[in-house]
């Protein structure tokens, strides 16, 4: 495979010459064919599944290489199989998505004319993908691009070297340079990525990136999605059956050691029922890992993200909070840099782990006694990517959703709603702006043209200059 030469590009000054080269190469392509055909789509992604299909084994050593540490079971879990299932789907979906919509004329105005609304290729996406899920992540936006017909240029995480390095070595044997390119991040490759004049601009990850991403699309007035994060509070209400919360929440949020955008952050507990939670969790986890090294359990992805994690629980410590951890033996491996899941108990509202997204294995119990206590502090903060309410009274359900916004919900367990191939997924405010995911998904990588086409015979042709009483008359029937 002729794979190192993007990479070897990227290393030297020209890299932003090489981009906007690919990136013309590309939009070439999609002037030469504009908008591939129903059979051409399905082929792009029976591809996409077949790539996975045969590098299976290949993808899940790679991510697992990236982080040190990452199970197998996980890797198929929440990357592999929501891959197969999103191209499943579009597969399903795509000649409905398709189909011109006729929509309603005012034939008093405009006479015999006809509305539609038809859905075209925007031309080139670009995609910048994070770590955390990097299989998903990239895999998942490439399905909806190519369903509604585009090309795409991929940007990796710099802490997805081994991926980057298969994605790019593999993928030319599927798809050509002009219609899908991966590239590596090897220094300042995101920046001047994102500075490129994309048909569209999809991008995963942190919110004070997100912010330089948007503000870099904005010169060229590159429409963006922007998949961002935030503190995603699980609500368990009174009459939920704690044990059940417990064990739903608890898996998710140490599914891949917490570094997950929609992850439960810290949970809204009963303030009576606090130690009985914590008694659960410290039953239930070391029976789901037995200690540290456990092969099922996820390492911090890098040093960096360690060191600030453990910075998290001293100053939560230091201000008097109970630090709670889950497993028997060591609670931390510096060398592995991996961290035992921890509950936190009483952090103080101004705390590190209270202001700002966890990403990781810890999580605060916030004790309340009213739920409208719970609704006040959500609201008082940046809107969350997501909540979860744990609730078996739909007044309750109904009202937690009425009056907290976020940008999807999962009822009476965690995470579920983003695995939904029928449901949009983004963000509202801080946590991210736009959708994708199912028809949504196909809508945000097309552009929804209206076409309206005019008869033979026209109201309208009646109102020219000079104006005279039919018109007058026309008119004054019109507006009545």
């Amino acid at each position: 495979m002729q794979a190192k030469t993007p990479n070897q590009t990227l290393q030297q000054p020209g890299a932003a010459a090489h981009l906007q080269t690919s990136l013309q190469r590309q939009r070439q392509a999609y002037h030469a064919h504009p908008v591939p055909t129903l059979a051409e789509r399905r082929a792009d992604l029976k591809t996409l599944a077949r790539f996975v299909h045969e590098n299976q084994t290949a993808l899940c050593a790679a991510v697992n290489a990236d982080y040190g540490q990452r199970s197998v079971h996980e890797t198929l879990a929440t990357e592999v199989v929501p891959v197969l299932a999103a191209i499943r789907h579009a597969l399903g979906q795509l000649r409905g998505w398709m189909k011109p919509q006729r929509r309603h004329i005012d034939r008093l105005t405009y006479g015999m004319g006809s509305n539609t609304v038809v859905p075209q290729p925007l031309g080139v996406v670009g995609v910048i993908v994070p770590w955390n899920f990097p299989v998903n992540l990239s895999l998942v936006p490439l399905t909806y691009i190519f369903a509604a017909g585009n090309r795409a240029m991929v940007k990796m995480s710099e802490n997805s070297r081994h991926l980057a390095a298969l994605l790019i070595e593999k993928m030319p044997a599927y798809f050509p340079a002009e219609k899908l390119q991966f590239f590596d991040e090897t220094g300042g490759v995101g920046v001047e990525f994102s500075k490129l004049p994309f048909d569209h601009l999809l991008f995963t990850g942190s919110g004070a990136t997100g912010r330089a991403v948007m503000a870099a699309a904005a010169a060229n007035l590159t429409p963006v999605t922007l998949e961002l994060g935030g503190k995603a509070p699980a609500i368990v209400c009174d009459d939920f059956d704690l044990e059940r919360a417990a064990q739903r929440t608890l898996f998710v949020k140490f599914l891949n050691a917490g570094q997950i955008c929609t992850s439960v952050d810290h949970a809204y507990v009963p303030a009576e029922r606090i130690d009985e939670f914590v008694a659960i969790a410290q039953r239930l986890m070391p029976q789901r890992y037995a200690s540290l090294d456990s092969g099922d359990y996820t390492s911090i992805i890098n040093r960096s993200a360690y060191e600030r994690l453990l910075h998290l629980l001293d100053d939560a410590q230091q201000r008097g909070a109970r630090v709670v951890p889950l497993l028997p033996g060591p609670a931390f491996d510096d060398a592995n840099h991996r961290i035992a899941p921890h509950i936190v108990v009483g952090a103080p509202p101004d705390s590190l782990l209270m202001q700002h997204e966890i990403f990781g294995p810890i999580l605060p119990l916030v004790a309340y006694r009213k739920l409208d206590e719970v609704v006040a502090r959500i609201n008082a903060g940046p809107r969350p990517l997501a909540i979860y309410p744990f609730s078996n009274r739909r007044d309750r359900i109904d009202h937690l959703i009425e009056h907290v916004m976020s940008g999807g919900v999962t009822v009476n367990d965690a995470l579920v709603h983003v695995g939904q191939d029928d449901l949009p997924f983004g963000g509202v405010g801080e946590s991210g702006m736009g959708h994708y995911h199912g028809v949504e998904g196909f809508n945000t990588f097309s552009k929804l043209r209206p076409v309206f086409r005019q008869a033979r015979w026209s109201t309208l042709a009646l109102l020219t200059p000079p104006y005279g009483r039919l018109a007058d008359g026309i008119l004054k029937f019109l507006a009545r």
